[in-house]
């Protein structure tokens, strides 16, 4: 299993951070183009615990999947879960937590997943699968740079 930790200093409200972050449909916002993410359904409500959501993405080389995820937890202000049902990972685990720092808030990530296909996945990982996932996520940061401005 591997862990991708991230975080970030945006100079937002708590209320505002987590309004965004609680919209599925935000997500798109966030994922670089090139992936193809589409969320088929699941979307129309704020995020819940039980949440289902439905999307198509192109994750590595061009090979369109679908993924499924759950919100498993949900703390207003403070967290949520999903994790993958279905979907490229033979596991993701991802847990988006803020919390309000002076001038703004501090948006974490910590994520846990698996790749498949066992030793091919593991030999795969450090080329193709960390650096995509890592391209992604420097993706979002400047996301939220642009759409909330710099911390400073």
């Amino acid at each position: 299993m591997y862990k991708l930790h991230k975080k970030q200093n945006v100079p937002i409200s708590l209320q505002e951070a987590w309004n965004f972050l609680k919209s599925p449909k935000n997500l798109e916002k966030m994922t670089p183009a090139a992936m193809g993410f589409k969320i088929i359904d699941g979307a129309d409500r704020p995020t819940y615990a039980g949440q289902l959501i439905s999307y198509e993405v192109t994750p590595l080389l061009g090979i369109k999947t679908k993924w499924v995820s759950k919100i498993t937890q949900v703390e207003h202000l403070n967290y949520f879960t999903d994790e993958q049902l279905y979907g490229p990972y033979a596991l993701w685990h991802h847990t988006h937590f803020i919390k309000e720092i002076k001038g703004g808030v501090e948006m974490e990530d910590l994520i846990y997943y698996k790749v498949p296909f066992g030793f091919l996945g593991r030999l795969f990982h450090p080329i193709l699968v960390k650096p995509q996932l890592e391209k992604i996520f420097k993706y979002r940061s400047e996301k939220l740079i642009e759409l909330f401005g710099e911390y400073k």
